[in-house]
């Protein structure tokens, strides 16, 4: 019996077309058997492009195959700058925003302290300064014209020795005032400390007597010793010292000089007498005409300097 007889015949398929297979797909003029599309895909990744092959879908198996995931060329390029492009979140975005506000922080300071000086000063601040200046300007002028009238006292020739002789003397005491071996009387002041709690220590006394150097003091004493070039000030469980001499408290400091310039140096701001405060004490500034220092220093022998020939 004839086969194709019990066949149900298409009547949209002409006569001599061949057969047909149910479960192929006509592609072209040609037929192969239906695959799924992942098959198709792994089959001919050309037709997808290199980005659409998959570490899954490149992975080959056999000893001599190509590693999983292995891509080259440009898809390789790409795919590393994808991974490495920045991601925008809350966090980046958070902490930029922080380190511009860093930045314009520092900035600013760094701007205002630049511009830190005479302008945050006050009108009496100011008036003060100018005054100090002043005054030490018309210092040195009177020293000017001192030497300037002993020069011509020397080259005049009239009594040239005993002009000599009297200028050596002076300068005898001059040397001896500043070496504290003589006493000293003149214009200055006078702070008298107040520490109850015994906060003012040994630095801030060095800080006080360096500030009265700067001023131009020429004879400086602390608690009734003589403050020379060598002195230094001691502090042993706030026990005070200067060149091994115990200080009592409250501290009184005498100073010669130009009184107003001395005063100005204290009391200026950010000076000796506000850091006293700030550590708890108190420090009175008393400007005098006439003011004595009686106590004097007995210079030790010299072991190693020796005038130069």
């Amino acid at each position: 019996m004839d086969a194709s007889a019990g066949a149900e015949v298409d009547p949209t398929v002409p006569p001599g077309a061949p057969a047909v297979d149910p479960d192929s797909t006509v592609v072209g003029s040609s037929t192969e058997p239906h695959r799924p599309v992942a098959q198709v895909m792994q089959a001919s990744p050309a037709a997808y492009g290199p980005e659409a092959v998959t570490p899954a879908d490149s992975a080959v198996d056999g000893d001599g195959g190509v590693p999983s995931g292995h891509v080259e060329g440009k898809a390789a390029w790409r795919r590393l700058f994808r991974m490495g492009r920045p991601r925008t979140t809350k966090a980046n975005v958070l902490g930029a925003l922080l380190a511009v506000a860093l930045g314009v922080g520092i900035a600013t300071q760094v701007q205002l302290t630049n511009e830190r000086g005479l302008s945050e000063l006050s009108q009496s601040d100011l008036i003060r300064l100018l005054d100090d200046i002043s005054a030490r300007s018309n210092r040195l002028d009177e020293q000017v014209r001192e030497l300037e009238e002993r020069k011509e006292a020397l080259l005049s020739g009239t009594d040239s020795s005993g002009e000599a002789l009297e200028l050596a003397q002076q300068r005898a005491d001059t040397l001896g005032i500043l070496a504290g071996t003589l006493p000293a009387q003149g214009p200055g002041i006078t702070v008298s400390i107040s520490d109850p709690d015994r906060q003012v220590s040994g630095p801030v006394i060095l800080d006080l007597i360096q500030e009265l150097r700067d001023a131009g003091a020429e004879s400086i004493d602390v608690g009734g010793v003589r403050v020379v070039a060598s002195s230094f000030v001691g502090d042993a469980a706030g026990d005070l010292s200067v060149d091994g001499r115990s200080i009592n408290r409250p501290v009184l400091v005498k100073a010669i000089g130009d009184p107003n310039t001395l005063a100005s140096a204290m009391t200026i701001p950010g000076g000796i007498v506000e850091t006293i405060r700030q550590k708890g004490g108190s420090a009175s500034v008393n400007e005098s005409r006439s003011l004595a220092i009686t106590s004097t220093h007995t210079p030790k022998p010299l072991t190693h300097a020796e005038p130069s020939q």
